[in-house]
Parts: structure tokens; sequence; C-alpha cells
């Protein structure tokens, strides 16, 4: 049996090797394709949560969030052109707008905003775990591992930080039947 730092070196070695490069499959162009989309919705919602929100605590996690998903976007966006793939359609930046004149009835609640940006975590997470699980090209994989572990970065802070308001939603305790209680 292998132990960790074999099964690292055997994952990190062939993307130090000079590879000749196939075209991306049409798994790995799908998976990059849905990452993209779903990264720059998510600058979306990082822009209508700092257009909403009055919390210090909040506008300084959803500007990193909104900051790291613009960095993010831009090295897919890069990737694409220089791999011939079209880019998807995007949705336009929100203006700056003042948060205590949303009206009440439209308005976010911090706690709604902050689970709609962990979910959005947790689709991008899995999206890129199926990727990494089918990809072939080393660049891709690299790439791949390189957004997911930003990612999960990011929603560390963010869980943290959603523990600590209370705003962290956890699904019911399974009990077995006939486990102790």
């Amino acid at each position: 049996m292998t132990n960790i730092f074999e099964s690292l070196k055997d994952l990190f070695a062939p993307m130090a090797d000079d590879e000749r490069k196939n075209p991306l499959h049409i798994g790995e162009v799908n998976h990059f394709w849905l990452l993209l989309t779903l990264v720059e919705e998510g600058i979306m919602i990082f822009e209508l949560g700092l257009n909403t929100t009055t919390d210090d605590q909040l506008i300084h996690a959803f500007t990193n969030g909104h900051q790291s998903a613009k960095d993010v976007s831009q090295r897919l966006r890069t990737f694409f052109i220089n791999e011939g793939i079209p880019l998807p359609p995007s949705s336009e930046n929100k203006p700056k707008s003042d948060p205590n004149a949303v009206p009440l009835g439209v308005k976010y609640t911090d706690e709604e905003l902050v689970n709609l940006v962990s979910a959005k975590v947790a689709a991008e997470i899995t999206l890129i775990g199926q990727g990494l699980a089918l990809c072939v090209r080393n660049d891709a994989c690299k790439m791949f591992f390189e957004i997911q572990f930003e990612i999960f970065k990011y929603g560390s802070s963010l869980k943290k930080l959603m523990r600590e308001r209370g705003w962290l939603k956890v699904p019911p305790y399974y009990y077995p039947p006939g486990s102790p209680n």
C-alpha cells in the first residue's frame, strides 16, 4: 500500500513533465465551461451581497470572494481563448448601490446571502471534483486543482463565519436504528 507522500508524488510528477498536449476532451471542456459559468454567476451574487449588506464581516468576505472569483474567471477565460473554447454568456455586472436604499421586500437578509454564497461554493467544489475525476490532461488537472484549493480556502473561512453567526444550516443528525443514544 502506498503512503500519502508517494501518492502526492505520483499526482504531481506528471504535471512537471513536458507532455504532448492533446486537445481537451469533451468532458474536460464541459466541466470547465460549467465552472466558468458558475464562477461568473458567483461574481453577480457577490455584487448583490455587497449592494445589500451593511455587515462589516460580510462585506469583507464578499469583497474577498468577489476578487477571487474575478481572478479565477480571468484565468479560465484566458485558458478558453488559448484552447479555442467558446466563452459562455455571462451576466452584466451590478452597479454599486446603497444597501439602505434597497426595499425590504426585495432585500436579502445577511443569512440568505451567505447561504446563497455557501451553496455556490459547494456546487463549484462538487463540479471541480467531477472534473478532476475525468481529467486526462495534466495542465487541465493542475488548473482544476488550483482553483479547487482557492475555493476550499474561501469556503472554510466562510463556514467559520457562518458557524459563529448561527447561519450554518446543518441537516438533521442520523442515528441508525439500534445505536446507543
